[in-house]
């Protein structure tokens, strides 16, 4: 069965939310469907290659006399969709993070097309705003199927917004992790390997390696304070926060934020690097030591699940969803309680560095979530879901 397939979301800016949207885009053109890619935003935001075959387009730009009207403007843009999704005769669109389901929900009402919707999130950790809270439960219930990450999303949003039916669908590992523009060679921070003539002349370098794009949701806040703690202990050991930029984020530049705190006379901070968005985030992984993620909540961690498939050893906290789906602490990585301090953070990484005996035990069991999340064995359920 050929289906015209599209995915609504508002951007395809660096994020997980936006690689498992064209994730999915992939599968259902290789399967012969025909996806197309909605976006808000223009092309111009694009992070991502777009994968071939997938048709890419982008929502008409609001009138001047709409954009003035700001928040009362909504009604034309959803009829401006409905508009959209009516004249490319989509028979299944799928509503990527909250605030496209909701919107696509409402376009769709009455039309002969399924609706899909994806949570990215686990709900309750970053609520909307009470007008999207009072739309997304009048509207989640009339999906015609919810993909969700981990079963406590799924559980909340059955028992808070009547959201069945369900599919669990963790995301998927793409291996070997794909690379592309741009691509920032780990060696700019760690330098070049040590020679063995030059081997008393400075500690070996190391790397612990944090990627995300949204500082306090990953709690780089506690893990820049956790650093500053080791880097005594570890004088060769280097932070590297990939994924944050200068660029401002809600009002914020959130590398400034997390720079100012370490005193500025403090030779740690010369030793916590902010390389950017990277495409070539698999070098990355292949070069740390010890990858860390210290989030306050998840969807479903990409980055940590990367970070496993490539072999490193792993700290995570065990935020509300996520983590404990892929780490069996002890076992494949180390989980620390939800409300870990820096303090408890610093102990993991301490003991990690140290131990390289630890880290070579946990990293080459971490690899079997290339196996447990395979990209064929989640596009089977997806498509599988699809053609029913």
């Amino acid at each position: 069965m050929n289906v015209r397939v599209a995915f609504y979301i508002d951007s395809l800016k660096a994020g997980g939310a936006e690689r498992v949207t064209l994730r999915m885009a992939q599968w259902c053109q290789a399967a012969g469907h025909r996806p197309v890619l909605l976006t808000r935003r223009p092309a111009s935001h694009d992070f991502y290659p777009i994968p071939e075959g997938v048709l890419r387009q982008v929502e008409l730009p609001d009138p001047v006399w709409v954009a003035a009207w700001g928040w009362l403007g909504f009604p034309w843009r959803v009829l401006q969709l409905r508009r959209w999704l009516r004249r490319n005769r989509i028979e299944i669109a799928i509503g990527m993070t909250t605030l496209p389901a909701i919107k696509l929900i409402l376009a769709a009402w009455g039309l002969p097309l399924k609706c899909w919707i994806s949570e990215r999130n686990y709900p309750p950790a970053r609520p909307p705003s009470l007008p999207w809270r009072l739309l997304r439960w009048l509207t989640y219930r009339r999906a015609d199927l919810h993909l969700v990450q981990t079963r406590q999303t799924g559980a909340w949003l059955q028992r808070h917004l009547a959201a069945t039916p369900q599919l669990l669908l963790p995301n998927a590992v793409s291996w070997p992790l794909p690379a592309f523009a741009p691509q920032v060679d780990p060696t700019s921070v760690l330098g070049p390997p040590l020679r063995q003539e030059d081997s008393g002349a400075r500690p070996p370098t190391a790397l612990l390696l944090a990627v995300g794009t949204k500082a306090f949701q990953k709690g780089f806040d506690r893990l820049v304070r956790a650093f500053a703690l080791v880097a005594d202990d570890c004088p060769g050991l280097q932070l590297v926060i990939a994924g944050l930029t200068t660029n401002p984020y809600r009002g914020t530049n959130q590398v400034a934020d997390l720079q100012a705190l370490v005193p500025p006379s403090a030779a740690v901070r010369a030793r916590i690097h902010f390389p950017g968005v990277v495409g070539n985030i698999g070098a990355w992984y292949s070069a740390c030591q010890i990858f860390i993620l210290p989030s306050r909540f998840e969807g479903f961690p990409n980055v940590l699940m990367e970070a496993m498939a490539s072999g490193c050893a792993c700290v995570a906290c065990d935020c509300p969803t996520g983590p404990a789906d892929l780490i069996r602490d002890g076992l494949n990585g180390l989980l620390l309680p939800e409300a870990a301090t820096h303090l408890e953070l610093a102990d993991a990484i301490r003991r990690l560095h140290l131990d390289s005996a630890l880290r070579h035990r946990l990293g080459q069991a971490a690899r079997q979530v290339r196996d447990q999340f395979s990209d064929a064995q989640l596009a089977r359920r997806f498509l599988g879901a699809l053609d029913g």
